[in-house]
């Protein structure tokens, strides 16, 4: 784990707050006698972590099926989703709709808070804590100034003759996976025998290992140098989980 990540918020903590803030929505609609369905969660593809394919794809398994994308069966399940629609059960302009966002003023007499009861519930769960800017600005830094690191331009460079010796030019690892030509939806054998070969590359000069190490370093030293922002942002998130859970157990 990357030392920033402790400054910013886990997946589970994401998960207690999105949770909170939709039972916060439901509640305040049922306050003005509508059933709100929330929009279902998109499928998880791709990376698993924050780390995963941050150095770029590791999984020669998958390579050899896929290339440089996600798994099919995720991949499929993230699109039939979105096809289908991430939207929630509201009609379109109907006035459960209206009282969702606040274009509405009063239902039977009742007020509707200020921006609705998205609006409401946006007030009483701080989903905003989840952006973490500070930590996230810092990795993003970080992970920029690595790639400058001696140890790291030698890895790339280690890296970029592996790949030239199977007929392959490029400069960087991230380079292969961001190639136009494997942008489109169709996995090509060209895509397939490069990524095999930019995985075989990576596992010859470590290349992951030692830029993990580089940004692992950069990471530390921000953490340090910038101690205090990261804690008082930090004392943000736990606040904003702990008041999530007395929603989630309904307390």
């Amino acid at each position: 784990m990357l030392p920033l990540q402790a400054y910013m918020p886990s997946a589970e903590e994401q998960g207690q707050l999105s949770q909170a803030r939709k039972i916060a929505i439901g509640d305040c609609m049922k306050g003005f006698g509508f059933t709100w369905v929330p929009a279902p969660e998109l499928p998880k593809v791709g990376p698993k972590t924050l780390t995963d394919w941050r150095y770029g794809i590791h999984d020669m398994a998958l390579a050899k099926e896929r290339g440089y994308k996600a798994d099919a069966q995720e991949q499929a399940a993230y699109d039939a989703a979105v096809d289908k629609g991430a939207v929630d059960g509201t009609t379109s302009d109907g006035p459960d709709a209206r009282a969702l966002d606040g274009r509405i003023k009063e239902v039977d007499g009742k007020t509707v808070p200020e921006g609705g009861c998205v609006g409401e519930a946006n007030r009483g769960v701080a989903t905003a804590a989840l952006q973490a800017r500070t930590a996230l600005e810092l990795a993003n830094a970080a992970f920029a100034k690595s790639q400058q690191d001696p140890k790291v331009v030698k890895a790339f460079a280690d890296w970029s003759a592996c790949m030239k010796r199977s007929g392959y030019d490029y400069a960087k690892p991230l380079d292969a996976s961001d190639d136009p030509r494997f942008s489109g939806e169709k996995v090509t054998s060209e895509e397939i025998s490069t990524a095999t070969a930019d995985i075989t590359c990576r596992q010859k000069t470590d290349v992951a290992r030692i830029w993990f190490q580089a940004e692992s370093a950069l990471q530390k030293q921000a953490a340090e140098d910038h101690a205090e922002e990261l804690s008082a942002e930090r004392k943000t998130i736990d606040s904003a989980v702990r008041q999530a859970s007395k929603i989630v157990k309904g307390k």
